[in-house]
């Protein structure tokens, strides 16, 4: 993605409005404590690993293969729990924002993957709700979310990924 640091703040170029009459000079870097690849290209290769870790699609309860062609029906009360959710384009906007994110990226999955397990944790047609809770019910993996908002601040899809946090948190703690 374009996704960058314009003036202090985590974003996508291609969304960004720049003042124009504005004669103070725009600062753009790399999306922060990432490593970098060159110029404003960071290594995804962590973000991405973490987001598998999650397994993202349909899983069934019995373990056995998603049968290709095969359509897993949804009431329109179930689909609409997922919007906010799977409209995420992980650019890791969110997550190069958080400071847990900062300090722990090596365990700590960061806002953007935790609010695609959310997702795939409340999806109806998957079968592997409780598992997918117990993977992320750990103290680096999901309880290091400090609930300092910046994920929900900086997201240029508008998502709140911290309101998806909390909501795992609280399954995990019922």
């Amino acid at each position: 993605s374009c996704a960058m640091n314009i003036d202090g703040v985590n974003t996508l170029a291609c969304l960004c409005k720049v003042d124009k009459s504005s004669e103070a000079p725009l600062k753009i870097a790399p999306l922060p404590h990432m490593f970098v690849v060159r110029d404003l290209v960071v290594d995804m290769a962590n973000f991405y690993a973490q987001y598998k870790s999650i397994e993202p699609y349909l899983q069934t309860a019995d373990g056995s293969e998603v049968l290709k062609g095969t359509e897993y029906h949804q009431s329109k009360e179930d689909r609409a729990k997922l919007d906010g959710l799977y409209e995420c384009i992980l650019c890791a906007c969110c997550s190069t924002s958080c400071p847990s994110y900062w300090w722990n990226s090596d365990q700590y999955l960061g806002p953007a993957v935790l609010m695609q397990a959310y997702r795939w944790i409340i999806d109806s047609r998957d079968g592997k709700t409780e598992e997918r809770l117990d993977k992320v019910n750990d103290a680096m993996k999901l309880f290091r979310c400090h609930t300092i908002m910046n994920c929900s601040k900086v997201c240029p899809k508008s998502l709140n990924p911290a309101h998806a946090i909390a909501k795992v948190k609280a399954m995990v703690t019922a």
